[in-house]
């Protein structure tokens, strides 16, 4: 049973998880990309109440614990959103699957038929589909926040990554997602990879 406070916890727990975000390190995963994300939610429009409150959750602490490079992010912060969630009385099985939905951002591939899933991953890579003006501006931030690393390293390991995902049959596993934004992504991830093979 959720506690007296249940409201306030959450309201107290969110403002945590979004404080995270402030970070000076952070550039991309930042509040702007909580906001977008939260804001594409907002967009897809068949989905009872329980299934839009634990993807906001999870949206919300999907990125909270986040070092560039470090492998364990994506546990870090599934592992945080847990821990915040349940002290506030959140139903056990809507905390198991908020860290669910957040370990799925760590390969972007649910299973077929997981439709919280498709959704939560599409949410999360949107970026990769936006016009090319908010694109280059994501790059440029993802570059700051890999900064540590040489620019011959990153142009390889960048353009390494964007073909993997290229090489996928899609990029965005929901199926409005898909029809939205895909063409849109690969073009500007292909322009990426050339600028990245050039330069």
């Amino acid at each position: 049973m959720p506690n007296p406070s249940y409201d306030a916890c959450l309201v107290e727990a969110e403002l945590r998880a979004r404080a995270a975000y402030a970070q000076l390190h952070r550039h991309f995963h930042d509040q702007r990309h909580i906001d977008e994300c939260l804001a594409d939610l907002d967009g897809v429009r068949d989905l009872d109440e329980r299934s839009r409150r634990v993807l906001r959750w999870a949206i919300l602490w999907h990125d909270a614990a986040y070092e560039p490079g470090h492998r364990d992010n994506e546990e870090r912060s599934a592992r945080l959103a847990s821990t915040e969630l349940s002290r506030c009385g959140v139903d056990k099985a809507d905390v198991a699957e908020v860290a669910r939905l957040i370990r799925l951002t760590e390969k972007h591939n649910p299973e077929d038929g997981d439709r919280l899933g498709a959704v939560m991953v599409s949410i999360d890579l949107a970026i990769l589909g936006s016009e090319p003006e908010r694109y280059s501006r994501y790059v440029a931030d993802v570059r700051l926040e890999y900064a540590h690393v040489p620019e011959e390293l990153w142009k390889i390991g960048r353009a390494l990554v964007l073909e993997r995902m290229m090489a996928k049959g899609t990029l965005f596993p929901d199926e409005g997602f898909r029809e939205r934004l895909e063409e849109q992504a690969r073009r500007n991830m292909e322009d990426e990879i050339s600028s990245l093979r050039e330069g």
